[in-house]
């Protein structure tokens, strides 16, 4: 399990576009979100990656990078892109489950084709959404076993202003007996 103010792993894929996405070597103000998605099979994530795109520019004003990443390869990563026409969210792929698993993500396996009429891959990690500090520790993270009901980037971004002005700690640190 990650644990807040704690290191996460490293994370580092290939970037659609061209060059490497590595985590440790992000380079951001005030961190990174980092958002995994199940691949071009789920509408769902079309459309929460749709959102994301639309509040990438509010995330830099705040000095905030972000990211999806899937475990799909290339092709599928550039149809995903296209399919929700964006421009300033970075794409990572490649990702291998083993990772996804190092970050806590659930592994579901393959029912067939998708209600979109796309193939879902044999095995591929259910969603998660984290924001990382930029010195790479945990400080907000949700995982979900389902594509349903996902944290929403507009009170992300106000929860950003009120702790970037509160200088509020990440919680759920805690570890000692209970």
């Amino acid at each position: 399990m990650l644990m807040p103010r704690q290191k996460t792993p490293d994370l580092s894929l290939p970037l659609l576009g061209g060059g490497q996405f590595d985590l440790s070597n992000e380079n951001a103000e005030t961190g990174t979100v980092v958002c995994f998605y199940r691949g071009l099979h789920c509408p769902i994530c079309a459309t929460y990656l749709a959102e994301l795109e639309k509040r990438t520019a509010d995330f830099a004003e705040r000095g905030v990078k972000t990211i999806a990443i899937s475990s799909d390869g290339q092709d599928r990563t550039q149809a995903m892109v296209e399919k929700i026409d964006a421009k300033s969210l970075r794409f990572g792929y490649d990702l291998r489950l083993s990772k996804a698993k190092e970050w806590g993500l659930y592994v579901s396996t393959s029912r067939g084709k998708t209600s979109i009429g796309i193939e879902e891959p044999a095995l591929f990690s259910e969603p998660g959404l984290f924001m990382i500090t930029p010195q790479q520790t945990l400080y907000y993270g949700s995982v979900q076993t389902m594509p349903f009901v996902r944290p929403h980037f507009s009170e992300l971004v106000g929860a950003l202003d009120f702790a970037i002005k509160n200088d509020y700690p990440a919680r759920g640190e805690y570890t000692g007996e209970v």
